[in-house]
């Protein structure tokens, strides 16, 4: 990954910032985003004893002109080979939100970061991409099997994965979706896996996976052991 520009959105915490250290440590420039600057700071100043990179920026997602100058600032640098469109929320406690409890301001707020917000970060990184770059956005199965309780951060998830359906047949770049299971962060609960391991799973897509397996389908944590077993 050397001297590879990459965007991730979301890199506050949990999994973006494990895979924003990840990718530094492989030596790649990564420009990394949050809405919160203290953050963002502690991250950049992670980056002195790694062998890339890490610009950071606040930009909100919701914002499309935020996202517009987060892939400005990275094109500055070079062309974007990685884009990781992780920026995500959850309004309520994991699986206690049901649908006919929800306000609608939560559903719009879903809608608009963990769905417009992909097609945001997608959409203005296209004209900066490398033509070998890649596009990963994490998911879950929760978009595609429903289970009580996760209202509309389901249907978010759910509208992201068609985004990058949508986009992975209209683009000449490998667009794909990574389901990392459950995952131990501020977001999903503390159940689950470490983000510094999952970040692993990033690093091979972003690297070692096959570009067509990749492109327009879900690879989910079996696919990444079987190859890299």
């Amino acid at each position: 990954m050397d001297d590879t520009i990459a965007v991730v959105t979301g890199v506050s915490r949990g999994v973006g910032r494990a895979v924003a250290h990840r990718f530094a440590e492989e030596g790649a420039h990564v420009v990394g985003c949050a809405r919160s600057t203290d953050a963002l700071d502690e991250l950049a100043a992670d980056a002195n004893e790694l062998d890339g990179e890490i610009t950071t920026q606040r930009a909100d997602v919701r914002d499309e002109y935020d996202v517009e100058r987060l892939c400005e600032t990275a094109a500055n640098v070079g062309e974007i080979g990685l884009v990781v469109a992780n920026a995500g929320v959850y309004h309520g406690p994991a699986g206690e939100t049901p649908l006919a409890d929800e306000s609608y301001t939560a559903f719009d707020d879903h809608l608009r970061t963990n769905a417009r917000g992909v097609f945001a970060t997608v959409r203005e990184a296209v004209p900066h991409l490398a033509d070998d770059a890649r596009v990963l956005v994490p998911t879950g199965a929760i978009a595609r099997e429903a289970q009580a309780g996760f209202g509309s951060y389901a249907v978010s998830k759910a509208a992201a994965e068609a985004l990058v359906r949508g986009f992975a047949t209209e683009l000449d770049h490998s667009v794909g979706l990574l389901d990392l299971g459950q995952v131990a962060t501020d977001l999903a609960g503390e159940a689950g896996r470490d983000p510094a391991d999952i970040a692993e799973m990033f690093v091979w897509a972003a690297t070692e996976a096959d570009g067509e397996d990749l492109d327009g389908s879900v690879l989910d944590l079996r696919a990444w052991r079987q190859a890299t077993r």
